[in-house]
């Protein structure tokens, strides 16, 4: 979990970085910002999904379709 942890850390500390000496409206930033909170999201998926029992093919699907708009979504 450690790793996790400093992984983001470090994405935390290059963006006040980027932003403490090029401004908080600087381009760089919107890229950073967006591998932030996909790794927030990706450790909250990773917490949810390690208490449930296994998936089934199809539940995988259904699930990767949600993180994929436009591909396949019928209903």
């Amino acid at each position: 979990m450690a790793t996790k942890n400093a992984a983001r850390q470090r994405l935390v500390s290059k963006i006040a970085a980027v932003a403490r000496h090029n401004g908080p409206d600087d381009p760089r930033l919107n890229p950073l910002r967006a591998e932030l909170h996909t790794e927030a999201l990706a450790e909250h998926i990773r917490k949810v999904v390690d208490g449930w029992p296994p998936l089934t093919a199809a539940q995988r699907e259904k699930l990767a379709l949600l993180l994929n708009p436009g591909a396949g979504h019928g209903s």
